[in-house]
């Protein structure tokens, strides 16, 4: 008995513990509804996108979609979100993992700033798992994204 309450603790205080959350930002000089159109031009978004295609399902809160999600050069792996949330031209909330194990809620923030637009890619994760998880080669592939993002807008501006 004493055993399994020491269980119950030390998993109670994981999942307590169990918090982290990696940040990107990054300024472009576009619009957010032209960063807006891009980011959620599936069709297109494998020209640009070198971290997270969408492979099945459709843009919609309450779908799934299944993402290949290049972490790096070796770790390539797929991953399906629900979409949570949508506010067109500012934000895309999507979430999944395993509950209680590791959940990630992934959030595109878009405002409107003195240059244009500052994009946001914030992801929390929670659970069980979390303290032995180190979540800086996810923090780098944002980085790349959201590099990604910026180049392939400011270069449509430049051709229209």
């Amino acid at each position: 008995m004493i055993a399994v309450l020491l269980i119950v603790v030390v998993l109670a205080i994981l999942y307590i513990i169990g918090r982290k959350s990696v940040h990107s930002e990054i300024i472009i000089a576009a619009t957010p509804e032209e960063v807006w159109s891009v980011l959620t031009d599936v069709s297109n978004i494998k020209e640009w996108n070198p971290v997270l295609i969408p492979i099945d399902g459709k843009l919609g809160e309450g779908n799934t979609i299944k993402y290949e999600f290049r972490q790096d050069e070796k770790n390539i792996s797929e991953m399906p979100a629900k979409v949570k949330r949508i506010e067109v031209g500012q934000l895309l909330n999507q979430g999944g993992g395993m509950a209680g194990i590791l959940t990630f809620d992934h959030r595109y923030i878009l405002e409107p700033v003195d240059k244009g637009t500052r994009v946001t890619i914030h992801e929390a994760y929670r659970g069980i798992a979390v303290p032995f998880w180190n979540p800086a080669p996810v923090q780098e592939a944002y980085e790349r994204l959201n590099q990604a993002l910026k180049e392939r807008v400011e270069s449509l501006k430049e051709n229209d």
